[in-house]
């Protein structure tokens, strides 16, 4: 159901908030045991806050656009009174004082926050296999990997366990665990969407953005958190279009440019690559223009992501002394050896990896060759995606080079693991709107992910594409099983 059928049911009486939420968590509590898509259920305070929505219903009060839909939320976003933990050790009991921008809006919306979900550790991975809580499953192959760093809000929404979800993407971490999962993972705009509350891995790369079963719906929660923060001086002050008023529309005489180095990658699966350019056809079939556009630099993003990502993440992890919050090692007898001790303790082997990536790309006599230049090809990358949308609206390339792999399969493989996010970590480096939805499945009955780039702030019209394709393709109507067996 989308999220407009649930308000229908809810305004006739067919059914009650509170039997919503309490369905979900009797799901959660009968699947989530073998998926571990949470860390954190909500369900006290979610089920007081449906009696309360139950209320208002009663007494004819109108409501916000969001009332009574449970959604979950990434466990790297603030939320006031309930534990974050980023799914490490070193925040494994820190609850915020205070409630990301994100999730205050949802809330405002009405929107029920049914709990926190499971994420790779300060979200660095691609797997959700370096949380500290354990790893998060597949619902469509338990022995496969949801992707990451957001698998876990992911796969909650593919098992039925909410009906959306927020997570961040900073190289990829909503886009592929969506298409590793079968859902529809949105990146907006970098500056469309504030990051305040949302605990910082790559500031410059870190965006919010939306899950859910449909186009439709992640439009809604986009519509509902985009917009201008006073909190966050990176969102940008303009107008937030009415997503839900161009979905409709046809897309006749759109011109979509499918990239060439993406299709042209040894690493793409051939299941991939036929099920995505089967998806340009039909959307050349819906009337749209397909082109072949090329971006020079667009291999180079990954290495240039693994430059400046980490070199951020050096930065803004210090902060985790085991001084202000935290946890932190009592044995030492310095404040040096305490600090060095919380941090070998609680931070996991993929954040101290990245620690020390970044602090050597930073430090005196490298900075100039590493930080310097990649920021550098970042901007030929940009210009790349310039030159491109002079010629086309809209961008077209597989999410990911391949469906989801196995559990364990890359875990001790860094490379293998970071290649997972060739194709996403572009747009993120470019700051631009990228969304993933089903299109297909390989031979194994896995999910394989469309990837559609828009220019900047012009998520409108990428989401219009989108849910012009996903009305033809109808791909979203398969659904995972559920009868978990090893």
């Amino acid at each position: 159901m989308t999220f407009a059928d649930l308000r229908q049911k809810l305004k006739s009486g067919e059914v009650s908030c509170k039997e919503i939420v309490q369905e979900k968590i009797n799901r959660i509590n009968k699947l989530d045991t073998t998926l571990n898509t949470f860390l954190t259920v909500n369900a006290d305070q979610a089920l007081s806050n449906a009696e309360h929505i139950d209320k208002k219903i009663a007494s004819g009060e109108s409501l916000p656009t969001l009332s009574g839909i449970p959604l979950a939320i990434k466990d790297n976003l603030c939320t006031k009174g309930i534990k974050t933990t980023c799914a490490s050790k070193i925040l494994s009991n820190f609850v915020p004082p205070y409630e990301s921008t994100v999730t205050k809006r949802l809330l405002k919306a009405g929107a029920i926050m049914i709990g926190k979900t499971n994420m790779d550790e300060f979200a660095m991975g691609s797997s959700t296999e370096t949380s500290a809580f354990g790893s998060t499953l597949n619902p469509w192959n338990i022995s496969k990997v949801p992707g990451g760093s957001s698998g876990g809000s992911a796969a909650s929404v593919a098992a039925g366990l909410c009906y959306g979800s927020l997570g961040s993407d900073t190289g990829g971490s909503i886009r592929q665990p969506a298409a590793f999962c079968g859902v529809v993972g949105m990146k907006p705009t970098y500056g469309r969407v504030s990051r305040w509350g949302l605990i910082a891995f790559a500031s410059s790369l870190d965006q919010v953005g939306p899950f859910a079963n449909n186009v439709v719906d992640v439009a809604e929660i986009l519509q509902v958190i985009s917009g201008k923060d006073e909190l966050d001086s990176t969102t940008v002050d303009i107008p937030v279009p009415n997503y839900l008023e161009t979905l409709s529309k046809s897309i006749k005489g759109m011109k979509i440019g499918l990239i060439d180095n993406c299709f042209e990658h040894e690493g793409l699966a051939t299941d991939v690559k036929e099920s995505v350019l089967g998806s340009a056809s039909l959307l050349e079939n819906l009337g749209a223009e397909i082109t072949n556009v090329s971006c020079p630099r667009f291999n180079d993003g990954i290495a240039t992501y693994y430059v400046i990502a980490p070199s951020e993440a050096s930065a803004n992890l210090a902060r985790y002394d085991g001084v202000k919050y935290g946890f932190r090692s009592e044995d030492e007898q310095s404040l040096i050896e305490m600090t060095s001790k919380s941090r070998a303790l609680g931070f996991g082997s993929e954040v101290k990896r990245r620690i020390l990536i970044g602090t050597y790309a930073l430090s005196a006599g490298y900075v100039d060759a590493y930080y310097k230049k990649a920021q550098q090809v970042r901007t030929l990358i940009r210009k790349d995606f310039d030159d491109a949308f002079k010629k086309v609206d809209i961008l077209l390339a597989p999410t990911a080079p391949t469906t989801a792999f196995g559990s364990g399969e890359n875990i001790d493989n860094p490379m293998a693991m970071y290649l997972s996010d060739l194709l996403t970590i572009p747009a993120n480096l470019a700051g631009l709107p990228a969304i993933s939805l089903p299109c297909g499945f390989d031979k194994l009955g896995l999910p394989i992910g469309l990837q559609l780039i828009g220019n900047v702030f012009d998520e409108a019209k990428l989401l219009q594409v989108a849910s012009q394709f996903e009305v033809a393709a109808e791909v979203y109507k398969n659904r995972p099983k559920t009868d978990f067996t090893l």
